[in-house]
């Protein structure tokens, strides 16, 4: 099973193949809009809007895992657009642990574990998945987004 193989829900409820961005760099984004670092959305649209024409993408994926985002889809992708003019693809809300988790973090946490276990410790942790699909880093929520651009930088080329 490669990352091309999984199929979500986008934030209007639409289901799309994870394929559909083949040949892309990702970068997966757990996020939350009650969150400390909600902040991030501000570097992650940066990041996108500078490496998108070059073939990278954002993907963020609310959860409420940590009770930090407790609203509907129409909400947070209200609240994204509005205050941080969020333009990247956004999906429905996702478990990111346990036992009714996305399958995608499943994936995503078995190729990059984490420092204590694979479980992801908070919002904001992001995983960057190369052109040919492989999950190559794991990004901690402190980790802020601009201090990224290096890796997307070089794995999106000239």
């Amino acid at each position: 099973m490669n990352i091309y193989d999984f199929k979500v829900n986008d934030i209007d409820g639409n289901e799309v193949s994870l394929s559909e961005y083949k040949g892309k760099v990702m970068l997966i984004v757990n996020t939350a809009s009650k969150c400390g670092f909600t902040n991030q959305y501000e570097g992650l649209q940066r990041l996108y809007d500078k490496y998108k024409d070059r073939g990278f993408v954002v993907l963020g994926f609310p959860s409420d895992q940590f009770n930090q985002e407790p609203d509907e889809e129409a909400t947070i992708k209200s609240f994204c657009a509005v205050n941080f003019g969020v333009s990247f693809p956004m999906f429905s809300k996702v478990k990111i642990n346990g036992e009714d988790e996305e399958p995608l973090f499943t994936f995503l946490k078995e190729k990059q574990n984490g420092m204590i276990k694979s479980n992801i410790k908070w919002n904001f942790t992001k995983f960057l998945v190369d052109r040919e699909g492989n999950v190559v880093s794991r990004f901690a929520p402190t980790f802020k987004p601009e201090n990224i651009e290096l890796y997307v930088s070089s794995l999106v080329g000239d």
